[in-house]
């Protein structure tokens, strides 16, 4: 049974409470991260760290109390529950007042949730899906207008990994006013000779830790990058196509909505970028 960390206490899962009056589970009122661990080690935590506080702000949603001993908690967390190759969910919600409503709750008497808990999952980094690469389905996207925020209202995206399931693929792609914006949970990308696409910056796609790693990689390996909208029919003319996450870390796509993209796997610019984000990632995890 795995420990978790409930507002300040370690705990067995199954002791584990949180107030139905909690405003994520009456409002989705709260925000998250997952960080990866590889050996032990956390990758890419400061990154996380900084896109946490930034979904705070963006929220205008109060930092818990134990903000600046988040690291100290990953690491106990992961040492207690003895997580070689894994995640490490965090939660951060607007707390639970005394009972509902639309306001926001007085920061002074009802103060933030923080939830965390860990899933082992051993291996991770030699995922067999990697060799063959994922396929995906163009699904319309539905989602509120931050998608900037990692917010825990991922009923959508769920519905979409749904969609995808049905017909027999792996993910979704979204797509709004004709271009793509990104899959269900990670960042998406085509790749035209040398040249790697993603969709820019903004309020429309959620700031990727790992996007952002893996185009700095790119970069330093003589990859041009280009940000800009594409559409389905683009990366369907693809050489290569791809996503990030930090679950996934780089992950080749090899058909959408059915068309295989170049001889049907994992292209040699995904791999490599595979291998150079967990090569670079795992000497700076902590």
């Amino acid at each position: 049974m795995r420990t978790v960390y409930v507002n300040g206490d370690y705990l067995p899962e199954n002791e584990a409470k949180v107030s139905i009056f909690d405003r994520a589970f009456l409002m989705g009122d709260g925000v998250y991260e997952v960080t990866s661990v590889l050996g032990g080690k956390l990758i890419d935590f400061d990154g996380h760290l900084k896109r946490l506080d930034r979904s705070l702000n963006e929220l205008d949603m109060q930092k818990p109390e134990a903000f600046d001993d988040l690291l100290a908690i990953h690491r106990e967390l992961v040492r207690i529950n003895d997580v070689t190759d894994g995640m490490v969910y965090l939660q951060v919600t607007r707390g639970a007042p005394d009972d509902r409503d639309f306001v926001f709750p007085d920061p002074e008497t009802t103060k933030p949730t923080l939830v965390l808990f860990t899933q082992s999952k051993p291996g991770l980094a030699q995922s067999p899906v990697a060799d063959k690469g994922i396929r995906v389905i163009s699904i319309e996207d539905l989602r509120w207008h931050r998608r900037d925020i990692k917010t825990t209202q991922l009923l959508y995206p769920s519905m979409g990994k749904m969609m995808a399931k049905k017909a027999g693929c792996d993910d979704a792609w979204m797509v709004e006013d004709g271009a793509v914006t990104e899959g269900t949970s990670n960042n998406a990308y085509i790749v035209k000779g040398n040249k790697i696409i993603t969709r820019a910056l903004s309020n429309d796609i959620l700031h990727g830790i790992t996007r952002a790693a893996v185009l700095r990689f790119a970069r330093e390996a003589q990859m041009e990058v280009e940000e800009r909208n594409f559409t389905i029919e683009e990366a369907q003319g693809a050489d290569e196509a791809f996503i990030t996450s930090a679950s996934t870390f780089v992950m080749p796509v090899v058909e959408i909505d059915g068309v295989t993209l170049g001889d049907g796997t994992p292209g040699a610019r995904a791999r490599r970028l595979r291998e150079i984000y967990l090569e670079e990632s795992l000497k700076t995890a902590i």
